[in-house]
This record gives C-alpha cells, sequence and structure tokens, in this order.
C-alpha cells in the first residue's frame, strides 16, 4: 500500500515516518518549499520537527498532483484548510485517512463530513489518539485508534501503518474518534490556563473530570459512543493534552492564564492551536444541540479578551447541581 501524507508540520512528518518503516516509500506533501527542501536533501523537517532524523525513503512535494499514485492518504492538515486542500488534491476513490482534529468554522461540520463532501468516492477512516509527534517520530510506545465503517479497509490501513511501538486499535465509530480529538483541544486550552493562573493540582483534575462530562454529553448528542469517548480518542488524547506544555493548546492556555492576549500567543504562525479555532464552533454547535459546556464557554470568553480572574468567578459561582 502506497502511503501519502498531506501536511507537512510536525504530526505530518511523524506520520510520514511511522509509515516509512522498513524503508517502504512514503510521499509527503507540504505547503513550504523550505520543508520539502529539508526533508529531500538532508531527510529533516528542520522547520517543524528539528533534531529527528527522517527515513530516507520519505519524499517530499509541493505539487499535489504527484499524490496521484497513492493508494491511501494521510490528511494532516489543519482542521479549516482540510476541505480546501483536499478539493485540489487528485483523490478519486483513493481512501482518506483523516489525522486533523476539529470543527470547520461556519458549517459546524466534523471533518469526515467535509471530506466527504470534498471527494465522495472516497472511503474515510479517521485515525486519532494521545500522540505527540516527537515521541511518535522518535519511536516513542504510542497507542491510537483507527475507526472506519469498511472493516476491510480498517483491517489494511491497520496492518500497513500499525509498528512494535505504534499500536492501532479499531472502531467502527467515526464520529466518537472526530469528537474526541476536538473537544480535548479546546479543554486542555482550560487546563492551561489553571496551570498559568497557578490554580494548583486538585483544579486541573476537576476540569478534566468536568471536562470530559462535556465531552460525553457533546459527543453522545451527535451520534457518538460511550466507550468511544472513554477510549484513545476521547479521554486518553484528553489526558495527554490537558497535562503538558508539548500540547500546543496547553501551551496556548498557559498564556492566557499568566494574563497574555490570545491574539499574541497566536501570532505565531508556524504552530497551529486548533482548539482556539474550534472553541466558537464548538460553542456553536453545543447551543445548537442543547448541550450545556460551561468550561467550553470560559475558553470562549477568555478568548475574547475576557479577565481570567472574572472567568473562574463565573465558574466557580454556577449553582450547584448533581453530578453527571
Amino acid at each position: 500500500m502506497r502511503i501519502a501524507v498531506i501536511g507537512g508540520g510536525a504530526w505530518g512528518t511523524a506520520l510520514a515516518q511511522v509509515a516509512a518503516r522498513n524503508d517502504q516509500p512514503v510521499l509527503l506533501w507540504a505547503r513550504e518549499p523550505e520543508v520539502v527542501e529539508s526533508i529531500n536533501t538532508r531527510h529533516e523537517n528542520s522547520h517543524f520537527l528539528a533534531n529527528v532524523p527522517l527515513a530516507p525513503s520519505i519524499r517530499a512535494t509541493g505539487d499535489l498532483a504527484d499524490l496521484a499514485d497513492a493508494d491511501a492518504i494521510l490528511v494532516v492538515a489543519p482542521a479549516q484548510h482540510v476541505g480546501a486542500v483536499l478539493a485540489q488534491a487528485p483523490i478519486g476513490t483513493t481512501p482518506l485517512v483523516l489525522c486533523a482534529k476539529g470543527i470547520e468554522a461556519g458549517t459546524r461540520r466534523l471533518i469526515g463530513d467535509v471530506a466527504q463532501a470534498a471527494a465522495p468516492d472516497a472511503p474515510i477512516a479517521v485515525l486519532s489518539g494521545p500522540t505527540f509527534a516527537y515521541e511518535v517520530a522518535a519511536g516513542q510506545p504510542t497507542a491510537v485508534t483507527l475507526a472506519c465503517l469498511d472493516d476491510a479497509l480498517r483491517t489494511r490501513l491497520a496492518d500497513r501503518l500499525a509498528a512494535p511501538a505504534f499500536r492501532i486499535y479499531g472502531s467502527t465509530d467515526v464520529a466518537g474518534a472526530e469528537i474526541g480529538g476536538a473537544v480535548k483541544n479546546v479543554l486542555a486550552i482550560a487546563c492551561g490556563v489553571v496551570e498559568g493562573a497557578g490554580l494548583g493540582q486538585n483544579a486541573r483534575a476537576a476540569l478534566i473530570a468536568r471536562g470530559f462530562a462535556e465531552m460525553t454529553r457533546f459527543g453522545l448528542a451527535r451520534g457518538a459512543r460511550a466507550e468511544t469517548l472513554t477510549g484513545l480518542s476521547g479521554l486518553g488524547d484528553l489526558v495527554l493534552t490537558c497535562s503538558s506544555t508539548s500540547s500546543r493548546n496547553f501551551s496556548l492556555g498557559v498564556g492566557l492564564g499568566q494574563g497574555r492576549s490570545a491574539a499574541e500567543l497566536l501570532a505565531d504562525r508556524r504552530t497551529v492551536a486548533e482548539g482556539a479555532f474550534t472553541a466558537p464552533v464548538l460553542r456553536e454547535a453545543a447551543a445548537e444541540a442543547g448541550v450545556d459546556m460551561p468550561v467550553t464557554q470560559a475558553v470562549n470568553a477568555l478568548l475574547e479578551g475576557a479577565e481570567v480572574a472574572q472567568v473562574i468567578e463565573a465558574l466557580l459561582s454556577r449553582p450547584l447541581k448533581a453530578e453527571r
């Protein structure tokens, strides 16, 4: 199975490294010419994944037309750009493995729906879970969920991508795998705020638990299965991104908790904190579904410039209620 990757950031590069084990050829498309040059001449993505030697069998290109011969394409473009990129790519009936995490602004569509609209004949799978790119690229143990309605395709993809240190668990709950990955980015910002504001470990643990309750309520309302949300692509990814500055979303939250503005923190275009773009869309989608998500509301308030102390006071002063 010839694998191509759309997206030359840290995560796309790490997945290319996984797919290139045993010198299997992988084609990686990157928007940035300097990334293409770095990978092809020095076998390193010095722009997004520096100091990680890449397999020589990874070749980079800046031309989407080169992906025409792929047997499967891993889509790792930022969530808000997936539709536009796929509309320009030669997809046809080539299976797409969606590795971006988010909800499309304006339409409130999950990325699977966005991809299906752009490539209506392509089978869709979702790869999601607790994954920091540097650890995956370095071959450290990782486990993920691969969700796909087609059992045969899921098996072929898993056989091709799995490795001793990259364990894949199968699922048919595509929506659940997507929702966990999208919502956890927003919750990771909230946990970063707790860190940045010095609110302590008790507060972070409480926020993870109540944030997971929000994820569950929203996921069930959108057709996800509870067991998916408690698995790798839901709770597993939430725990990882809510506890480390290696998470771009957590780091964004730390800055907000320290009183810095969202505009300042998001000015660095080399990295994308997907939660900042997902938060307002998730707020809209939750309202549409009639789902109460106070932590998500708080994150939106902070991104819109509210004072940290006021947002925290508003959360803590909500009426007491039964836990659910």
